[in-house]
């Protein structure tokens, strides 16, 4: 499954490494989108307790269906 999460503050491309791979995308209102493929709830929870042990906020996480084939 696929999964947007979206934090308060900026993050570089660099800090996909730390994210597993994910997407880094800043966008221009000062948050940042990491965005990808999350194996399962397993995986999900490290990924947000990584947002927590790096203080940003947390704006949003959003599961995105996948596409129709």
């Amino acid at each position: 499954m696929r999964y947007e999460i979206r934090v308060e503050g900026m993050l570089d491309q660099h800090w996909s490494a730390w994210f597993d791979g994910l997407q880094i995308t800043s966008e221009p209102d000062g948050v940042t989108l990491i965005a990808g493929p999350v194996t399962d709830q397993a995986a999900l929870h490290g990924l947000l307790a990584k947002v927590r042990d790096l203080g940003l906020p947390l704006i949003s996480v959003h599961r995105v269906a996948p596409e129709s084939r």
